[in-house]
């Protein structure tokens, strides 16, 4: 009869140290994978010298095609991508630490959620509205569909250099229905329905880029009328567009 306890005693025993076992590694497991987990999620949402990725090459696209950067679009987040994400934050009154998390996310249009609908024309973008989003957009489709995609930015920077400057009226509004500011306005082009091309280079403006590097006004010398305009200071070509300032 001992013998027989003493079995049964070793084989408990035996049975709770294996359970003891299996319990310690799956909440070593457990733990791991949601360490794993959160530092995914937390990498997603924030994104800093030292990281890779898609998103990363994403983030050096935007702000190479604004001008920011001029490295290679790699995916890696080294030096040169810092400094040009320093460089947008500050023109766009962001923290400037180099760091792209939700607030650099949403300035550089770039969503870090799956259920976005971020090539939606009526979406808002960077802090403007829907319809500030789809007015900029019929603007610059009025005065700048023949032109490059470049000058059509450009025509959209315009109209947001003027929103921040203090001679002009702070909305976009404002700003495009100004008496006698814009011919489309005059003539009913303003109207007409822009296409998926002045959409998005309204929101490319409203990110950042700005192709006509701060200019308030732009004209096309072989059809203007008005001397006064042939007196502002020019800053760039681009296509049949004078911009000055």
């Amino acid at each position: 009869m001992n013998k027989r306890k003493k079995i049964l005693t070793a084989l408990a025993l035996s049975f709770a140290f294996t359970c003891m076992a299996v319990a310690i590694v799956y909440s070593v497991y457990n733990t791991a994978n949601n360490t794993a987990f959160y530092a995914v999620a937390e990498d997603v949402l924030t994104l800093k010298q030292g990281s890779r990725g898609e998103t990363v090459k994403k983030i050096q696209q935007k702000l190479k095609r604004w001008g920011y950067y001029s490295g290679a679009v790699d995916g890696i987040f080294g030096s040169q991508t810092r400094k040009a994400v320093v460089l947008f934050q500050k023109r766009n009154g962001l923290v400037a630490d180099g760091i792209v998390g939700k607030r650099t996310f949403q300035a550089l249009g770039i969503s870090t959620s799956s259920n976005s609908s971020s090539s939606s024309t009526s979406q808002g973008v960077n802090g403007y509205t829907s319809s500030d989003v789809a007015l900029l957009a019929r603007l610059i489709h009025a005065e700048a569909r023949g032109e490059s995609y470049t000058g059509q930015v450009a025509v959209g920077a315009v109209v947001l250099n003027r929103v921040r400057s203090s001679s002009f009226p702070n909305t976009i509004s404002a700003v495009v229905y100004q008496p006698y500011a814009f011919t489309c306005v005059n003539d009913g082009q303003i109207n007409l329905s822009p296409n998926q091309t002045a959409f998005s280079a309204a929101k490319d403006a409203m990110n950042g880029w700005d192709p006509s590097y701060g200019s308030l006004y732009y004209y096309n010398p072989a059809i203007a009328t008005s001397k006064w305009i042939f007196s502002r200071k020019t800053v760039v070509t681009i296509g049949k567009h004078v911009f000055a300032i």
